[in-house]
């Protein structure tokens, strides 16, 4: 079976998703020298940070973090591009096996019952083929223990790709609605509710929103980039 795989990565290696440089055998995703180039974010409290701030008499939230930051140019706008529009799901696997290694380590997030991803649009969803976050939100619940569930929370309207989008009209855009197949289904839990990038938090505090019909429950916020 070694024998086999060798000469699959013989005549179809796989690529680092920002350099293109040939991966080893030990590296996922991205590369050695890629990965050490990765503007981490670094916020040791999660309670009180950037990220928080960035919610501050909008939505009430328990504790939030970014692995990265984000930036117009750059190699994490490169990745993130990847994954969302490329189909290069690993790097929402090497992202969440990565933050899920340092939240097992310091036991930040250890009192979530749920991991809930921002949802698609079923129409989104059949064009693109996946949720840009599912993969990233397994690993983590793999890590973490607790279960990720697709199913409850959903994306009622489209909206057009906000990708290129000035940042106040991101800001200003109400048209993206969410819903709750099942308003008991968090009760009196904690949720930990996942995205790739965070820019003005307009999306998330939608979804914190609908979230919040639900008695008693509590909501944290982790993705895998925050925009400066």
């Amino acid at each position: 079976m070694r024998i086999l795989k060798d000469l699959f990565n013989l005549f179809y290696p796989k690529l680092c998703a920002n350099c293109d440089h040939q991966l080893t055998m030990n590296e996922k995703a991205i590369c050695t020298f890629c990965r050490h180039d990765l503007p981490l974010t670094n916020f040791t409290n999660y309670s009180d940070n950037k990220i928080t701030k960035t919610f501050y008499g909008r939505i009430s939230i328990e504790k939030a973090n970014s692995l990265l930051f984000y930036r117009k140019v750059g190699i994490t706008k490169k990745l993130i591009h990847e994954l969302k529009y490329k189909g290069n799901e690993e790097v929402g696997v090497f992202f969440g096996n990565w933050l899920g290694e340092i939240l097992v380590d310091n036991n930040e997030f250890s009192d979530i019952d749920i991991i809930i991803p921002v949802p698609l649009h079923p129409k989104k969803r059949r064009e693109r083929g996946y949720n840009q976050v599912t993969k990233f939100g397994i690993r983590l619940s793999n890590h973490l223990k607790k279960p990720f569930l697709e199913d409850i929370l959903l994306r009622t309207s489209t909206s057009k790709t906000q990708t290129f989008k000035a940042r106040f009209e991101r800001f200003n855009n109400n048209d993206t609605k969410f819903q709750l197949s099942d308003l008991t289904a968090f009760k009196n839990k904690h949720i930990l509710l996942i995205d790739d990038v965070i820019t003005t938090g307009a999306t998330l505090e939608a979804c914190a929103k609908e979230l919040q019909k639900t008695e008693g429950v509590k909501i944290s916020i982790l993705t895998m980039a925050y925009t400066e």
